[in-house]
């Protein structure tokens, strides 16, 4: 009875043995069965169950585009010669002024007219010394009977002012105005000439002595300096009307020609 069981069991193991070493075993390819009688080739596989998807053809390429032809080279010549822009035309050279044009001075040349700065007794302030205050007293009496037409009177307190002050540039250029209304015209230059000195950081009065100077050139009939003295006094201060008036009447008097 044990036996019995026994080889049951040993046979369902060498059966279940077989059936793996079966399923464990490389499976032929399959091969389509040759017809009876035929003779033609015999295809190792089986054909795909579908068709092969075709490849897509590129779509062809667009046409080149047509060139315009180059324009010939003469063509191109004229193209060029009507497309430039006409030749700026050419600015005028300056030139040098001629001695008319130079009498007047442009006023756009000109600075701007100087405050008026002829008021004597207002430079007397505290800081002022005696002998220069009593100075400045004098010279605003003798600039008055200059301007009431005597320089006579005028000389005599004039010449006090630089005996109390010597150092008193106000003093100076009255004695040259009134050795002037006088027509002592040398003695005019030559006290402009200090008076010139002690001015020098003053514009407005600088700018008198300049246009005084010119008068005497003029009264001694050296036109050319009397033009350039009255230039020199309206560049400081163009609003000298001393200077002013004087050109203007160089230029109606005098001919560019006769100069």
């Amino acid at each position: 009875m044990i036996r019995e069981r026994f080889d049951k069991i040993f046979l369902g193991m060498a059966l279940a043995f077989l059936l793996h070493l079966s399923a464990c075993a490389p499976q032929r390819p399959f091969r389509v069965p040759v017809p009876p009688g035929g003779s033609g080739p015999v295809p190792s596989r089986i054909p795909p169950p579908f068709p092969p998807a075709p490849i897509p053809t590129p779509p062809p390429a667009p046409p080149e585009a047509v060139l315009n032809p180059l324009p010939q080279e003469s063509k191109i010549r004229e193209q060029n010669l009507k497309s430039k822009p006409p030749p700026a035309a050419k600015e005028p050279t300056s030139r040098q002024p001629t001695s008319s044009e130079s009498r007047a001075t442009p006023e756009a040349a000109l600075p701007p007219a100087l405050a008026d700065d002829s008021a004597l007794l207002a430079k007397i302030t505290p800081g002022v010394t005696a002998q220069r205050a009593a100075s400045l007293r004098l010279t605003d009496e003798g600039s008055k009977l200059l301007d009431a037409g005597e320089p006579a009177k005028a000389l005599s307190r004039l010449e006090r002012t630089i005996v109390i002050d010597a150092t008193n540039p106000y003093g100076y250029f009255y004695l040259a105005k009134a050795q002037y209304r006088l027509g002592r015209y040398t003695e005019s230059l030559n006290f402009l000439g200090v008076a010139e000195s002690r001015l020098s950081g003053e514009p407005f009065w600088l700018s008198e002595v300049h246009a005084l100077r010119g008068e005497n050139y003029r009264a001694l009939g050296q036109l050319q300096r009397a033009e350039a003295s009255y230039a020199q006094a309206l560049r400081i201060n163009s609003g000298n009307r001393t200077a002013a008036d004087g050109l203007n009447r160089l230029q109606v008097e005098t001919p560019s020609s006769s100069r």
